[in-house]
Order: structure tokens, then sequence, then C-alpha cells
């Protein structure tokens, strides 16, 4: 009777770590920055910027996520700590130049995931997720864009929202 107890027990935990196969990546821009000085290289988010940042927490408040990363710049960093206070995650930087290398996926393999980046890294991610050319860089004024990407298995799907 043990023996079946603990097969049973087993097997309940194995199937428990190897059901959840499904990854759900969320990635976004950073939001409005401050353009008042054109050579800051690493600038703030502007007022609009801040409640913007407030609006991607709010969107994420009904979304259990297991780990939000972003690169190590303030906009980005800014657009992603309101999601991050709520859910009481800390932000992983990420290395734009090391998108969606084995390491990563295998720290977020079946997890819910937001990646905050920028204009030309964000579809960039996007496609390296996908393994095809299928996004553009985004417009320089879109701030408001959110790629769902889902792996599951084998198979890979994206969609596109605007979030205002």
């Amino acid at each position: 009777m043990k023996k079946i107890l603990f097969l049973f027990f087993f097997a309940s935990v194995f199937s428990a770590c190897t059901s959840n196969e499904t990854t759900t990546y969320y990635l976004i821009r950073h939001a409005e920055k401050d353009r008042t000085d054109k050579t800051n290289r690493n600038p703030n988010l502007n007022d609009k910027g801040l409640e913007r940042a407030k609006k991607w927490a709010n969107y994420f408040d009904s979304i259990d996520l297991d780990a939000i990363y972003s690169t190590n710049y303030n906009r980005t960093m800014q657009t992603a700590q309101p999601t991050a206070d709520s859910k009481y995650l800390k932000i992983v930087n990420y290395d734009p130049r090391k998108m969606y290398d084995s390491i990563f996926q295998i720290y977020t393999k079946g997890k819910q995931v937001l990646i905050v980046g920028h204009s030309n890294t964000t579809p960039v991610f996007v496609n390296k997720i996908l393994g095809e050319k299928k996004y553009e860089w985004m417009k320089d004024d879109d701030n408001s864009s959110l790629f769902i990407v889902t792996v599951s298995k084998n198979k890979k799907t994206s969609t596109i929202k605007k979030v205002e």
C-alpha cells in the first residue's frame, strides 16, 4: 500500500511539474521618455510616460506574471517598476544583444513573463522567440503596443494589441 501511495504521489508531482509547457511572453516598449535633452542617452520617463507605466501595471493586474525583464535603462526600468511593485517581483535586467538565448529559455519555460525594451529591440525579441522575421521596428511614437507570444511545445503564436 505504501508503494502505491508513493507511486501515486510521485506521478502527481511529475505531472504537475511537466504539465505547464506553455510559456507566454508579454513584450512592450518603454513608455514616453523625456526628450528635452537630445544628448541624454539615458533619459527618464516624462509625465505622460509615468502615467502610462501605471496603466501598464493596471493592465497586468489580472495576469499572473512570474517574472519581469527590462533593459538597464532609466526609461525601461521606470516603465516596468509599477508592475513589478504591484506583483512583488524584482526586475531582472537583460542584455538586448543576448535576447532569447538558451539560458533565458530555461528560466522562463512554462511561465508568464513581461519584457520591457525599446522600439528596435522589442520586435527583434519577438522575432527571435518566433524564429522568423515577422515584425519590423516599432515607430518612435509607439508606446502602446503589446506583443503577446505564446510558446507551447513546438507551436509558437503571436498577436499585437494596442493598450491605450
